[in-house]
């Protein structure tokens, strides 16, 4: 399952790595790919969005689906 959310804040590749880790740390994530450019990621897995957009508000970033 793919899912796809809005990330505020991120401004360069380390804030994109910031988000990676923090979605990929995860259990039942398989990957994720930000694009700050888009402001958005990417994620592969079976997760629900509401721990998806946790992970990425803990890791200091804004997000919605």
């Amino acid at each position: 399952m793919s899912t796809t959310l809005a990330v505020e804040g991120m401004s360069c590749g380390h804030c994109e790595q910031a988000v990676e880790e923090a979605i990929e740390a995860l259990a039942g994530v398989q990957g994720a790919d930000a694009d700050r450019d888009a402001e958005q990621v990417s994620v592969d897995g079976d997760i629900s969005v509401e721990r998806l957009i946790a992970a990425v508000e803990d890791a200091g970033y804004d997000a919605e689906a």
